[in-house]
């Protein structure tokens, strides 16, 4: 019967090339923790990344196998999979990956694009757009408002304090940065000038 619900996205491909799609996306996430690709390519590769993540935490040997089986260069990755990402999502209950939607890559397909990225890892955009507008904010000596807030609480419950403050203040040194090398020399030179005879 056609129509009706199914539990998950064909994707147009029969069972063996949807598999080996998704194990592809989920290779390349553990290498890059940040990839793009189609909306509905980013949501199907995030089921498998999620199970993933808790295989490692699992940390057994029918797990290592199970986790050999889904990325395609095991002897690359298993180290930083069972190491580096186990740690960081160890206390964590869930919610290892989130998919953000953006702009179609290309004009004339009109496809959404998507971005599939690891939580709390250094490509983590959600982390540096909270700490750009937490940064924005002290520049221009005004409160952060709700919604920042809330997002500097999500950002920071995991990963902590000292990291976003070390982000907010880099965001903070490029901004005076920008602006001071967007002041010609000359007028600079002219309103130090200004400044020496106001003192004297």
């Amino acid at each position: 019967m056609a129509g009706g619900l199914v539990k998950y996205r064909h994707l147009s491909r029969d069972s063996s090339a949807r598999k080996a799609l998704l194990r592809g996306l989920v290779t390349q996430l553990v290498q890059h923790e940040h990839i793009t690709t189609t909306y509905a390519k980013a949501k199907e590769a995030q089921r498998l990344a999620e199970k993933l993540v808790t295989l490692a935490k699992r940390d057994n040997e029918p797990c290592r196998r199970a986790a050999q089986g889904i990325l395609y260069t095991p002897d690359q990755l298993m180290p930083k999979l069972f190491g580096e990402l186990r740690q960081r999502y160890l206390t964590r209950p869930g919610g290892y990956t989130r998919v953000v939607r953006t702009e179609p890559k290309n004009t004339y397909d009109q496809g959404e694009s998507a971005i599939l990225e690891f939580v709390d890892g250094p490509r983590d955009s959600r982390f540096m757009t909270t700490a750009k507008a937490v940064a924005r904010d002290r520049i221009l000596d005004r409160q952060p408002n709700f919604i920042t807030q809330t997002r500097t609480k999500k950002v920071t419950q995991f990963r902590g304090e000292k990291p976003f403050e070390e982000m907010v203040r880099k965001f903070m040194s490029l901004d005076m940065k920008k602006h001071t090398s967007a002041v010609p020399e000359k007028d600079v030179a002219e309103s130090s000038a200004a400044t020496a005879e106001k003192k004297n």
